[in-house]
């Protein structure tokens, strides 16, 4: 019985360790939950003040006379585009493609960074053309809120490029799988984020 009992044990101590892990990375996913609250109030806040000082050009340029429409729809299309390619590397990592998986996370990752390079160009374009953070409320409110969903992309490219190194190292785990539900759950928020961006900002702004 002694012997029977022995044998018992690792597995038992086994199944703790596997239901404390599954435990742990529950919590790391709740977790990020309530970063993702916190940015809704963020986001929620800057459209707020946005929509209150948009008006309030103090005789410089509007939003009229600024934004490149062009420009806006095709970083729209990018962004909207890097939100399916997003969804697909999911799909490969639940088939258990990892070279699907990190294929298309380098996508997505290609497919963001042009996004935040036409940003960097509107922005450069504005300034040079006078139109800065100090040049009125309608331009501070414009920059600070355009800019922060673009630092966030930043944000996510920086964590993608990180996540596809460590999918190399150590494959489909348990723990890369969590990183990659959230960061696509993270991806598609900032493409929501600027569905509403695009419809406030540059529609509302040009009507």
């Amino acid at each position: 019985m002694a012997a029977t009992h022995t044998h018992g044990a690792p597995g038992a101590h086994d199944a703790h360790a596997d239901h404390g892990h599954h435990d742990l990375e529950g919590m790391k996913t709740f977790g990020f939950w309530l970063f993702l609250i916190t940015d809704v109030i963020l986001f929620a806040t800057l459209f707020a003040t946005y929509v209150v000082l948009r008006n309030n050009t103090a005789g410089g340029p509007t939003g009229a006379e600024l934004f490149s429409m062009p420009i806006v729809i095709v970083s729209t299309f990018i962004l909207l585009t890097s939100s399916f390619t997003s969804g697909l590397a999911v799909l490969s990592m639940q088939q258990g493609r990892l070279r699907g998986l990190i294929g298309w996370l380098a996508v997505t990752a290609a497919l963001g960074a042009a996004f935040v390079g036409l940003e960097i160009y509107e922005f450069t374009h504005m300034v040079h053309e006078g139109a800065t953070l100090q040049t009125s409320a309608f331009l501070s409110a414009f920059f600070t809120l355009v800019g922060a969903h673009g630092l966030h992309v930043t944000v996510g490219l920086v964590w993608m490029i990180g996540l596809m190194l460590q999918l190399r190292r150590r494959g489909i785990t348990p723990v890369t799988e969590r990183k990659v539900n959230v960061l696509s759950l993270y991806w598609h928020f900032l493409d929501a984020v600027w569905i509403f961006l695009f419809t406030v900002v540059y529609l509302m702004g040009v009507m």
